[in-house]
Protein backbone atom coordinates (compact mmCIF):
# COMPACT_ATOMS: atom_id res chain seq x y z
CA UNK A 1 0.00 0.00 0.00
CA UNK A 2 2.76 2.48 1.01
CA UNK A 3 2.18 5.89 2.31
CA UNK A 4 1.94 8.92 0.31
CA UNK A 5 3.28 12.98 0.95
CA UNK A 6 0.94 15.50 -0.96
CA UNK A 7 1.30 18.60 -2.59
CA UNK A 8 -1.83 20.29 -2.17
CA UNK A 9 -3.38 23.93 -1.81
CA UNK A 10 -6.39 22.48 0.41
CA UNK A 11 -6.29 22.67 4.05
CA UNK A 12 -6.61 18.46 4.52
CA UNK A 13 -4.94 16.70 1.05
CA UNK A 14 -8.20 14.56 1.22
CA UNK A 15 -10.44 18.03 1.20
CA UNK A 16 -12.36 18.22 -2.33
CA UNK A 17 -12.62 22.21 -2.65
CA UNK A 18 -11.94 22.90 -6.26
CA UNK A 19 -11.26 26.47 -5.76
CA UNK A 20 -7.87 25.43 -3.86
CA UNK A 21 -6.92 22.64 -6.46
CA UNK A 22 -4.00 22.86 -8.65
CA UNK A 23 -5.01 22.70 -12.08
CA UNK A 24 -3.90 20.14 -14.40
CA UNK A 25 -2.76 23.21 -16.74
CA UNK A 26 -0.62 24.42 -14.21
CA UNK A 27 1.02 21.20 -13.56
CA UNK A 28 1.55 20.78 -16.97
CA UNK A 29 3.06 24.10 -17.42
CA UNK A 30 5.44 23.18 -14.57
CA UNK A 31 6.65 20.35 -15.96
CA UNK A 32 7.36 21.90 -19.38
CA UNK A 33 9.34 24.35 -17.24
CA UNK A 34 11.47 22.08 -15.18
CA UNK A 35 14.32 20.74 -16.56
CA UNK A 36 14.46 17.81 -14.07
CA UNK A 37 11.09 16.78 -14.58
CA UNK A 38 9.44 14.36 -17.77
CA UNK A 39 6.41 13.97 -18.21
CA UNK A 40 5.24 10.36 -19.16
CA UNK A 41 1.62 10.25 -19.08
CA UNK A 42 2.36 6.28 -17.61
CA UNK A 43 4.20 4.36 -15.47
CA UNK A 44 5.46 0.86 -15.85
CA UNK A 45 6.97 -2.14 -13.87
CA UNK A 46 7.99 -5.07 -14.47
CA UNK A 47 7.10 -8.01 -12.13
CA UNK A 48 8.98 -11.09 -10.74
CA UNK A 49 7.30 -13.54 -12.77
CA UNK A 50 8.27 -11.05 -16.26
CA UNK A 51 4.95 -9.40 -16.43
CA UNK A 52 4.59 -6.06 -17.26
CA UNK A 53 2.05 -3.80 -15.37
CA UNK A 54 1.07 -0.54 -16.80
CA UNK A 55 -0.44 2.76 -15.06
CA UNK A 56 -1.45 5.53 -17.21
CA UNK A 57 -2.47 8.25 -15.36
CA UNK A 58 -2.57 11.84 -17.10
CA UNK A 59 0.31 14.27 -15.41
CA UNK A 60 2.49 10.97 -14.14
CA UNK A 61 5.81 12.24 -14.51
CA UNK A 62 9.33 11.30 -13.48
CA UNK A 63 11.99 13.62 -11.33
CA UNK A 64 15.12 12.40 -13.70
CA UNK A 65 18.01 14.23 -11.45
CA UNK A 66 16.76 11.75 -8.37
CA UNK A 67 19.66 10.30 -7.67
CA UNK A 68 17.96 6.66 -7.54
CA UNK A 69 16.23 7.07 -10.31
CA UNK A 70 16.93 3.76 -12.85
CA UNK A 71 18.69 1.85 -9.71
CA UNK A 72 16.39 -1.75 -9.93
CA UNK A 73 14.11 -0.26 -11.43
CA UNK A 74 13.12 2.96 -9.40
CA UNK A 75 12.06 6.21 -10.17
CA UNK A 76 10.39 9.38 -8.40
CA UNK A 77 7.08 9.48 -9.81
CA UNK A 78 4.85 12.41 -9.40
CA UNK A 79 1.30 11.53 -9.75
CA UNK A 80 -1.18 14.66 -10.47
CA UNK A 81 -4.84 13.01 -9.09
CA UNK A 82 -7.71 15.36 -8.05
CA UNK A 83 -5.99 19.07 -7.78
CA UNK A 84 -3.01 17.62 -5.62
CA UNK A 85 0.64 16.06 -6.86
CA UNK A 86 1.31 12.46 -4.62
CA UNK A 87 4.40 10.82 -4.10
CA UNK A 88 4.63 7.18 -2.39
CA UNK A 89 6.93 6.57 -0.06
CA UNK A 90 9.57 9.31 -0.60
CA UNK A 91 12.38 9.35 0.87
CA UNK A 92 13.76 12.74 2.13
CA UNK A 93 15.95 13.67 -1.49
CA UNK A 94 12.25 13.59 -2.88
CA UNK A 95 10.53 15.45 0.18
CA UNK A 96 13.24 18.19 -0.61
CA UNK A 97 11.94 18.13 -4.43
CA UNK A 98 8.57 18.53 -3.33
CA UNK A 99 8.91 20.79 -1.53
CA UNK A 100 10.97 23.57 -4.17
CA UNK A 101 8.01 22.54 -5.93
CA UNK A 102 5.64 23.52 -3.33
CA UNK A 103 7.14 26.74 -3.33
CA UNK A 104 6.57 27.36 -7.12
CA UNK A 105 2.87 26.49 -7.15
CA UNK A 106 1.93 28.32 -3.87
CA UNK A 107 1.11 25.30 -1.80
CA UNK A 108 1.94 22.80 0.64
CA UNK A 109 3.35 19.60 1.10
CA UNK A 110 1.23 17.23 3.71
CA UNK A 111 1.38 13.69 4.62
CA UNK A 112 -0.84 11.15 4.65
CA UNK A 113 -1.41 11.49 8.95
CA UNK A 114 -1.65 15.31 8.38
CA UNK A 115 1.81 16.57 9.23
CA UNK A 116 2.94 19.54 7.01
CA UNK A 117 6.71 19.74 5.50
CA UNK A 118 8.25 22.91 5.63
CA UNK A 119 11.24 23.77 4.30
CA UNK A 120 14.51 25.82 6.64
CA UNK A 121 17.01 26.55 4.64
CA UNK A 122 18.42 25.52 0.93
CA UNK A 123 19.36 22.00 2.71
CA UNK A 124 17.05 21.12 5.55
CA UNK A 125 13.61 20.66 6.19
CA UNK A 126 11.48 19.92 8.93
CA UNK A 127 8.22 17.96 9.50
CA UNK A 128 5.31 19.45 11.92
CA UNK A 129 1.51 18.34 12.82
CA UNK A 130 -0.11 21.86 12.64
CA UNK A 131 -3.34 21.78 14.35
CA UNK A 132 -6.37 23.44 16.22
CA UNK A 133 -6.95 22.78 19.58
CA UNK A 134 -9.05 20.21 20.21
CA UNK A 135 -8.76 18.81 16.44
CA UNK A 136 -7.30 15.53 15.27
CA UNK A 137 -6.11 14.84 11.97
CA UNK A 138 -8.12 11.23 11.73
CA UNK A 139 -11.93 13.22 12.16
CA UNK A 140 -12.50 14.01 9.08
CA UNK A 141 -15.59 12.44 9.07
Amino acid sequence: MGYEIHITRQRNWFENNGAFEISISEWLTFLAEDSEMRLDNFAEATTSDGEIIRLESEGLAVWTKYSGDGINGNHAWFSYINGNIIVKNPDDEIIYKMLKISFILKANVQGDNGEFYQLLNENVFIRHVDKKEGEQWWKFW
